[in-house]
């Protein structure tokens, strides 16, 4: 079972063909859904010894820095090896 972190969410590298993915309205609405609710799912992440990767969660990272939060719940993750 994985476990959850906290990660700084300004720590949280996010590769540049993720962020083209980024659609503006789905943050919105997520943000909001996080003020009702909270964070239901944790973002992914991975650490390569110097900062954490996003794997998964994008629009809930980019929510959590609309919101002005410092640190987001992550399950770190090993990288796959092929």
């Amino acid at each position: 079972m994985m476990r959850v972190v906290k990660v700084p969410v300004e720590g949280v590298y996010v590769p540049t063909a993720r962020r083209k993915l980024l659609h503006p309205d789905t943050v919105r609405a997520l943000a909001e859904d996080i003020l009702e609710n909270g964070l239901k799912t944790p973002i992914q992440v991975r650490h390569d010894g110097k900062r954490y990767i996003l794997v998964e969660g994008l629009h809930r990272l980019e929510a959590a820095k609309w919101l002005g939060e410092n640190e987001i719940d992550a399950y770190l993750v090993q990288a796959r090896k092929h």
